[in-house]
């Protein structure tokens, strides 16, 4: 039950503390304004296609909890906003209901709530490398996902009191796993980004799509940084809470890597998911923002992410985007240091 304990701190921290550091970067992306858009605000269109799956909007409720029986409304709260909104949605670690399967349910609620919807199941690629392909196996049929997210987590493991600080024979588990499995394998990291060396790494070991999870929103130092038993850890949290690549100059790295790319890290609205797609990203995860909101009940949650879509619709409206696949070719302005950053990414 340590893990599933765990899991439980970790959400009320999320929603009792001020665990958001760094800058995501997105407010150095500026989108050209169109003064002469040609299309239809109403007619835009927010379907895509993601990993050969129908989308009605390019979201992704973002990995967020489980694992814990006071999750479970949770989880069936935010389903129910995927399946009625076309979502995509990503549950949180696994690990816990792999460990003990009277939490399961925590997590096969989602897809009671959510029979149609894309969902994404979720194992530690520490988990992956030390019981193989059956945990993942496992996770996936758990809540009948459509996909598996291998989460990357090495600044939270090295902070952590029950980290695990050994990462040696991950990529291997990796590859091994992505070349016998039938279904699509993401791989995302959770608040510290993925740079074009490690995306490409990924993407060669076989994996479908990656998940930046960059800087800039929820910092698991700063949320271990509450659960530390002593002043060293403390100061750890404190101290490499900012660590990490900003969201959106990880977009920009991962995406030209030659793969498909989710962009989580901060996300808080439309625009952001605009300036993401716009960046070379497929759609846009929303953790944090859509939490809080879920806690509160499904009309808080419902509310939030109408307004998120109409930023978005707004956002391809005044670009002359008839879509967001046509926000890619919109001409952008990067300052700051994300404009700097991203020349040294060239």
């Amino acid at each position: 039950m340590i893990t599933s304990s765990r899991k439980k701190e970790h959400l009320d921290i999320c929603c009792n503390e001020d665990i958001v550091a760094g800058r995501t970067g997105f407010d150095d992306v500026r989108l050209v304004h169109n003064a002469l858009p040609e299309c239809n605000m109403d007619a835009v269109e927010l379907g895509v296609r993601f990993l050969n799956h129908r989308l009605k909007a390019p979201i992704c409720i973002a990995a967020m909890t489980g694992g814990h029986p006071d999750t479970r409304e949770i989880n069936a709260t935010l389903a129910t906003a995927a399946e009625e909104f076309g979502l995509a949605m990503g549950v949180g670690s696994q690990r816990a209901a792999l460990e003990n399967p009277e939490m399961e349910d925590s997590f096969s609620v989602v897809r009671e709530h959510a029979p149609n919807a894309f969902l994404c199941g979720n194992l530690g690629i520490i988990q992956l490398r030390d019981n193989g392909a059956e945990w993942a196996d496992k996770a996936v049929e758990m809540i009948d996902a459509q996909a598996l997210c291998i989460h990357l987590n090495p600044l939270q493991e090295a902070i952590q009191p029950e980290g695990d600080h050994d990462a040696s024979g991950c990529l291997d588990a990796l590859q091994e796993l992505c070349s016998s499995c039938k279904y699509p394998v993401i791989v995302k990291e959770t608040g510290c980004g993925i740079s074009r060396e490690c995306a490409r790494q990924l993407f060669a070991a076989g994996a479908s799509a990656v998940d930046v999870g960059g800087l800039g929103g929820t910092s698991w130092a700063a949320v271990e940084q509450y659960r530390a038993e002593n002043f060293r850890q403390e100061a750890l949290g404190q101290h490499f809470a900012e660590w990490g690549i900003p969201t959106a100059v990880s977009v920009v790295e991962a995406s030209r890597a030659g793969g498909p790319v989710i962009a989580t890290g901060g996300l808080n609205s439309g625009t952001d998911v605009a300036k993401a797609i716009a960046l070379g990203a497929s759609l846009g995860g929303i953790a944090l923002a859509l939490l809080r909101p879920a806690m509160q009940g499904y009309q808080s949650l419902y509310e939030k992410i109408e307004q998120i879509q109409t930023e978005i619709r707004v956002s391809c409206f005044l670009t002359g985007s008839k879509n967001p696949s046509e926000l890619k070719n919109v001409r952008k302005y990067i300052t700051g240091i994300s404009g700097e950053m991203m020349q040294y990414e060239e």
